[in-house]
């Protein structure tokens, strides 16, 4: 089969085994969506590249599901925007590099 790969081709590095149990697998996806909301940085390399930030954030240890990984791949950009901008700006991690843009 040709063309782009599939979710499960560029996934399949990102899941390790068995998936943990319970809490610990829930932890990971709120991780994520913490960071994602809260790191400006990582947001805007999520908004470019979805499947690098999610190879990135797994690399380090958490561990998603092909179905986390789906439910974030189908969640419209501009919401990630929306939530950020309503979180207390002193509990979010700014990006230079986002500010250099805004000039």
């Amino acid at each position: 089969m040709s063309g782009a790969p599939s979710i499960h081709a560029w996934l399949r590095p990102c899941l390790s085994g068995q998936r943990k149990a319970g809490h610990v697998a829930q932890r990971s996806i709120e991780l994520f969506i913490g960071r994602l909301i809260t790191d400006e940085g990582f947001r805007e390399e999520f908004l470019h590249d979805p499947r690098a930030a999610i190879r990135m954030f797994v690399e380090t240890g958490p561990e998603l599901t092909t179905v986390e990984v789906a439910a974030l791949l189908s969640t419209r950009a501009d919401f990630w925007e929306r939530v950020a901008d309503e979180v207390d700006p002193r509990l979010q991690k700014a990006s230079l590099h986002a500010f250099s843009k805004r000039d």
